[in-house]
């Protein structure tokens, strides 16, 4: 290769990385951090807010801890359902998929997505297209787990 050659090619490779580098958007990592921080934060303190609540009425700890999830995951649903969370989602990013409403969401949104293609093939059908993944694996490890559990305690 001539060395003419070799320059325009190495101007080209030059150009290209400029042009990427400019087509590239910025990172804001730490703002995105700091938006996933407080949305997940906050609908952490709705639950301990509602935790809270259920306590002061005199349940046993043992019943309240199954109560909260219960209705957060019934207050995600019903976001999702208003398209609610999904705005929270654009916002807060990953801060809506950490807690319990964010399983719901992943649940409840194919589901509203298919519910035209009927409630068998559409809603029951694809309900679980996201969250389905995660069960299995859920609780194929806790299966695991708690079969080395057994055999370690017969030891």
């Amino acid at each position: 290769m001539s060395s003419n050659s070799k320059r325009r090619e190495e101007q080209i490779k030059n150009k290209y990385k400029q042009m990427a580098k400019e087509a590239t958007p910025k990172s804001e990592i730490f703002k995105n951090c700091l938006k996933a921080f407080l949305v997940g934060g906050i609908i952490c303190d709705i639950g301990q807010l509602i935790m809270n609540i259920i306590e002061s009425f005199g349940y046993p700890k043992e019943q309240v801890m199954n109560i909260v999830p219960i209705i957060m995951v019934f207050i995600g649903a019903v976001l999702t359902g208003t398209g609610i969370y999904g705005k929270m989602a654009s916002f807060g990013g990953a801060g809506t998929v950490v807690p319990i409403t964010g399983f719901s969401n992943a649940v409840v949104a194919p589901a509203i997505e298919f519910k035209k293609e009927g409630y068998i093939f559409g809603v029951a059908a694809k309900m679980f297209t996201i969250a389905g993944p995660v069960l299995v694996y859920g609780i194929g490890t806790s299966v695991i787990i708690g079969i080395i559990y057994y055999v370690i305690g017969l030891f």
